[in-house]
């Protein structure tokens, strides 16, 4: 299966997964839902409508009152349609549940209503001690009957709402465990499903890019574990990237027969060149005039730029193509660092730059180096200090022992290198956009080479630099340097022609 179409899978998997619980929930929710209606329907509206009886019970209570107070035809129909209004009421606490309760305060006002009327019959004949006997033994009593009725209707609602609201609680409490317990089962398969699903993609990157890593820093024989038979698109970029690998392994393989080529190729050339212009400025062939005596200095300071610059790229190669040495020995920091000074302090007078070398600290008496590869190091990273820094200006080199490392430092108060272009200074035939402010252009492989000799001897070398202030280049190296050759794991089958 292709890796969108697993992904589209396992997507889909983990929707349903998580879809399932929430339909669960909403389903309990709306089971809850219901029984809120049906509560708030039935026994919350039973509720009021008997607490509105009760009011209306209380209304035929004083026109009760009223009547035996002062009976009158008036009186009389009050308490009568009253009474009717009470009994038409109850009889709507049927569709509530409420049979036995509204038949019987039906019933209580029916008597009554009978009651009433046998009263104001015994009013009209005179006999008005009858009718108030009709009314203390009659119809106060109804009244008081319909009155209980509506208080044990009253006490059975709270009953049955107590149990419904229990009911719908527990309902409810179950309802959100359940829910609960699935989104976690749920969470927990989804959380499984996309593991999976992130492992079968993520150790393939992985993979690739750590072949893309070694292919970058040389390793053209770097094989991923991953099949080219593969039936999806690793499976391809597998194919691909194997492919890729062996294509720039022949074409590395090319460059160093280059290389070789031109080790010999060009520097014979060059070395006859020269040495014809030196002849030549000698006068062996005859008497140059000064103006031919000037050409021949033109071109003997470019054979000889074009030699430095051909030493530099075969230099740069070696290193690159694991060939570049280094041969430590016991070397006199002090004595080091003053021939440096030495050589470098005319230059200081030339370019009217003040020069001078901090010793802080206790620095070690020897230290175990490739005196000539750091001398190289150093001595391109203080010409380009003093071709960078105008005159005036100064330029300092800082040395202090760290634990089991000495510390390097070379600043410049010059042009200074601009913060997007600080990464790439150390790339071969980089050149910064400060070379304006150079007193002379150079070929962007001194800082290259810089830094290959310093990895060489297990160091690290970084710059820091501000636009306008000047740069700072850091150099450590280890006390004692192994002898070895430059970090790099490849060897192509050439590098020996390149000595």
């Amino acid at each position: 299966m292709s890796i969108r179409g697993r992904l589209a899978l396992g997507l889909f998997a983990i929707a349903v997964i998580m879809i399932a619980p929430l339909a669960f929930a909403l389903r309990s929710l709306d089971r809850i839902h219901d029984d809120t209606l049906d509560l708030r329907d039935r026994d919350f509206a039973a509720s009021v409508r008997v607490s509105r009886l009760r009011s209306d019970v209380d209304d035929v209570r004083s026109a009760q009152i009223a009547f035996s107070a002062f009976p009158s035809d008036t009186t009389r129909d009050t308490l009568l349609a009253r009474g009717a209004r009470v009994a038409f009421a109850a009889g709507r606490l049927r569709d509530f549940r409420l049979e036995r309760s509204a038949s019987g305060i039906e019933t209580a006002m029916n008597f009554a209503a009978t009651s009433t009327r046998l009263a104001s019959a015994a009013v009209s004949e005179g006999r008005a001690a009858a009718a108030d006997s009709l009314a203390d033994s009659r119809i106060v009593p109804a009244i008081n009957r319909a009155d209980s009725i509506l208080r044990s209707a009253e006490s059975q609602l709270r009953d049955r709402i107590g149990v419904r609201v229990e009911h719908a609680e527990a309902a409810s409490g179950e309802a959100q465990r359940a829910s609960g317990v699935a989104f976690m089962i749920a969470g927990i398969a989804a959380l499984v499903m996309g593991f999976i699903i992130w492992r079968s993609i993520a150790e393939p990157l992985r993979d690739l890019d750590g072949g893309m890593s070694a292919v970058a820093g040389g390793e053209f024989g770097h094989r991923l574990k991953m099949s080219p038979k593969r039936k999806d698109e690793f499976g391809r970029l597998s194919g691909s990237f194997q492919s890729m690998a062996e294509q720039l392994a022949a074409l590395d393989q090319l460059k160093a027969e280059f290389v070789s080529v031109a080790s010999h190729e060009l520097k014979t050339p060059i070395n006859v060149i020269l040495g014809y212009v030196q002849l030549l400025e000698e006068g062996v062939y005859g008497e140059v005039a000064p103006k031919q005596r000037d050409i021949l200095a033109t071109v003997e300071m470019q054979t000889r730029s074009l030699a430095r610059l051909v030493h530099q790229l075969l230099d740069i190669s070696r290193f690159e193509a694991g060939g570049g040495k280094i041969e430590t020995r016991p070397v006199q920091i002090h004595s080091f660092l003053t021939d440096l000074e030495k050589t470098f302090r005319v230059l200081s007078l030339q370019r009217e730059v003040e020069f001078r070398i901090d010793r802080n600290g206790v620095l070690p008496e020897e230290v175990y180096w490739d005196s000539d590869r750091i001398n190289e190091v150093l001595g391109n990273l203080l010409s380009n200090a003093f071709k960078f820094t105008s005159g005036g200006e100064s330029v300092t080199l800082g040395v202090e022992t760290v634990e089991n490392d000495v510390h390097i430092s070379v600043h410049d108060s010059g042009a200074g290198i601009a913060p997007e272009q600080l990464p790439h200074i150390f790339e071969k035939f980089y050149q910064a956009s400060n070379q304006n402010s150079a007193a002379h252009a150079g070929t962007g492989l001194g800082l290259a080479i810089a830094k290959q000799i310093v990895l060489a001897h297990s160091g690290t070398i970084t710059a820091t630099s501000e636009v306008g202030m000047g740069t700072t280049f850091h150099i450590t190296l280890p006390i004692r340097a192994a002898t070895r050759l430059a970090p790099q794991e490849r060897r192509p089958a050439t590098a020996g022609a390149l000595s």
